[in-house]
């Protein structure tokens, strides 16, 4: 049984080993996460054992199932099997029962999202989140990487345009023209979390910046026609 180590940091819990499952552990056990991880099929789980001594082959999802791997000691558990909704809902009402602080679940549609929200998870929309961050990425050329969080906040990875060379972030005041708040600048090996009014943009310079998808196309659309 997983039992959660005297450790600060978080314990996670993956159910389902399909690509979506699988990238996450290796992610997780990469830096360094104590992890536990579910699937019915032996050999994905024989696979993981070279990562985490915590991997465990699951014919059944029911609650004392879960609760005999002690998947209960987890800080968050994720249900990667969003394809087959009556399972994923089922794994998901018993994950929140057994009170684990977070459960992050993996949806298919938007109604099968719906019923996971009413009973507690997290939800996520892998597909269609990669496609969003795709779409973002091809329609404006200076965008690196699009992340969604939310209707209203995004962040945006993004290289400096033209018409930002030279300015300051006073000059410009993105803040007032688009409602872009800037929340880093990358250049080279150099990262400035702090970013001061006086800052002058240079050739190199990489933003990280946040606010609504409408705010980003009218930034974008703007430096584009400038």
């Amino acid at each position: 049984m997983f039992k959660k180590s005297k450790k600060e940091k978080n314990t996670y819990g993956i159910i389902g080993l399909g690509r979506f499952g699988h990238a996450m552990a290796m992610e997780l056990a990469a830096a360094g996460a104590d992890l536990l991880v579910l699937d019915k099929d032996e050999e994905k789980v024989r696979e993981l054992r070279d990562y985490t001594e915590n991997a465990y082959v699951v014919r059944s999802l029911d609650k004392k199932s879960l609760a005999e791997t002690g998947i209960q000691n987890c800080d968050v558990a994720v249900v990667c099997i969003g394809e087959h909704m009556d399972t994923s809902i089922l794994t998901t009402l018993n994950l929140v029962s057994l009170g684990i602080p977070k459960v992050i679940s993996k949806a298919a549609s938007t109604e099968h999202g719906e019923i996971l929200e009413k009973l507690g998870a997290e939800v996520i929309y892998p597909e269609r989140d990669m496609a969003i961050r795709l779409a973002h990425r091809l329609e404006t050329s200076n965008t690196l990487d699009f992340v969604q969080l939310s209707e209203q906040v995004n962040i945006s990875k993004m290289m400096i345009p033209d018409a930002f060379l030279g300015k300051t972030v006073l000059e410009l005041n993105l803040r007032k023209q688009f409602g872009i708040n800037i929340i880093a600048i990358e250049n080279g090996s150099t990262v400035i979390e702090s970013v001061t009014p006086d800052y002058a943009f240079r050739k190199g310079d990489i933003l990280f910046v946040s606010g609504s998808k409408a705010g980003l196309n009218r930034l974008m659309e703007w430096a584009d026609r400038d």
